[in-house]
């Protein structure tokens, strides 16, 4: 267990006096919210003179008494200065791509006659476009999750660097020419309806959070619940709750797919929010919205190589920033994880980590690595935390959005091009085990699944055995 020598307590904060009129409930929060859009940042909170002074020190700031909230020119290091001043204290931060011109999403492409077309998608798939290929094809159906797209005459198989290489490897060896594309945004959907887009925005009922609370849902069902719900309600703001007809539900989840074009995970998570109102909150009998679920798309997740992760965290040269990543790392833990440990879940002697209350409300241990616990007497005999292993400013939890852009930033600084996030060092993590032998029983209970099926994941990224592989080709007699 981590020590520490009990630390004085801090000066109480100066009382703040309230400057400004009673704003709208739904605006009254005790966080941040930062909304950065091309030209300027929009930033809502509870009005307090310290608050006020510091955004009136940008030159340009006003306030916009219709949406309520700050506007400040979005150009220099503002952004930076922002995030740097309220730090914890930012709850919320969405960042808004320019709008460009919206792209032909029906326009189906066609492969020359000696072309392979390559295209990475949004999705995390890579498509392949190509003139009828006898032995293409029957190299493709050997990679996991491979499918033919009817529709769209094309295959598509899941991205990763490994099968990107054998199949232009082969497409070569077939005196194909590959052509590899990135997949243009669509930027022709509809954004997801926001507090500056409704007048009266309507925040999910107190009845529907208590009755999450009630069934011990997690904190993070909750937040995406009442997200899914809001935008539901928001979307029909004209209309009261009990006055909106099943036809109108369904009306609501097919825009999400047609207009909104949202994944598959949310477009189930948007079912899921409406009929929890509808099922466990009135009570009323179990309905089947009569649209289909999707399938499960089957992309697989992004792995950082062993001298990748060496780089990220050689160019973290922060202690507690170090630690947290490495901690990430080593233990594969989830981002939510990170920041529920406390210092007495550190069981050196053991040399074991305690996860609480993890995904599925469900408790493990997992591996101590002592390179770590280095770095973590270092990092606490420095910054000396008194409950939890990383806290905020005020002492509080370390804030999940603070640990993303430690992690973008650390990738940035270390060059690696990948798109990865904090979740990614959990994904290399279980990977690199199994590259190293480790059994897929002692990676499940490490990860803490609930199923092997999930774990098994990690059998379609190692490149362990490649080189022992030979392809059949290289055993024809060819001239």
């Amino acid at each position: 267990m981590i020590e520490s020598e009990t630390i004085s307590d801090m000066n109480s904060a100066t009382e703040i006096k309230q400057i400004s009129p009673q704003t709208p409930n739904y605006f009254r929060h005790t966080g941040i919210s930062v909304f950065v859009f091309e030209k300027s940042i929009a930033i809502k909170l509870a009005k307090n003179e310290m608050d006020t002074r510091f955004i009136l020190s940008f030159r340009f700031s006003r306030w916009d008494a219709k949406k309520y909230c700050w506007i400040v020119p979005n150009y220099s290091k503002n952004l930076e200065l922002i995030k740097d001043y309220f730090k914890e204290r930012i709850t919320e931060l969405e960042v808004y791509e320019p709008v460009k011109q919206p792209i032909n999403i029906n326009e189906k492409r066609v492969a020359k006659k000696n072309e392979l077309l390559i295209i990475k998608t949004k999705g995390g798939r890579l498509k392949l476009i190509f003139q009828y290929n006898k032995e293409l094809v029957r190299t493709i159906k050997t990679i996991p999750y491979s499918n033919w797209d009817q529709q769209n005459k094309a295959w598509s198989i899941p991205f990763s660097e490994n099968f990107l290489n054998e199949i232009k490897t082969f497409a070569i060896s077939q005196n194909l020419h590959p052509v590899h594309e990135n997949e243009e945004l669509d930027e022709s959907k509809v954004s997801r309806i926001s507090r500056f887009d409704v007048p009266n925005y309507r925040a999910c009922p107190d009845a529907y959070i208590l009755k999450l609370k009630e069934l011990r849902y997690s904190e993070n069902t909750l937040k995406t619940y009442r997200g899914a719900f809001e935008e539901f309600i928001n979307y029909y703001n004209k209309f009261e709750l009990e006055h909106i007809q099943e036809s109108m539900i369904i009306d609501f989840l097919r825009y999400l797919v047609i207009e909104r074009k949202v994944s598959t995970s949310y477009q189930n998570q948007a079912i899921n929010a409406v009929k929890f109102y509808y099922e466990r909150v009135l009570y009323e009998q179990r309905k089947i919205y009569l649209v289909d679920r999707p399938r499960e798309e089957k992309a697989l997740p992004a792995v950082l190589n062993e001298k990748e992760i060496s780089d990220l965290l050689n160019c973290t040269q922060n202690i507690k920033h170090k630690a947290i990543l490495m901690l990430a790392y080593s233990a594969g833990l989830r981002l939510s994880e990170l920041t529920n440990l406390k210092i007495k879940d550190i069981d050196s002697g053991r040399m074991q980590i305690r996860i609480e209350n993890a995904k599925g409300k469900k408790d493990r241990y997992t591996i101590l690595s002592p390179n770590l616990l280095i770095v973590l007497r270092k990092y606490f005999q420095q910054t000396q935390p008194k409950v939890w292993l990383f806290e905020g400013a005020t002492g509080a939890q370390y804030a999940k959005r603070s640990i993303q852009l430690i992690m973008e930033a650390s990738v940035k600084k270390a060059g690696i091009l990948k798109k990865v996030s904090v979740h990614s060092l959990r994904h290399s993590f279980a990977t690199h085990l199994l590259e190293g032998g480790t059994d897929l029983r002692y990676i499940q209970n490490l990860l803490g699944h609930g199923s092997s099926k999930t774990t098994e994941i990690y059998t379609h990224i190692t490149t362990k055995g490649f080189d022992q592989i030979k392809s059949p080709l290289d055993k024809l007699n060819l001239l």
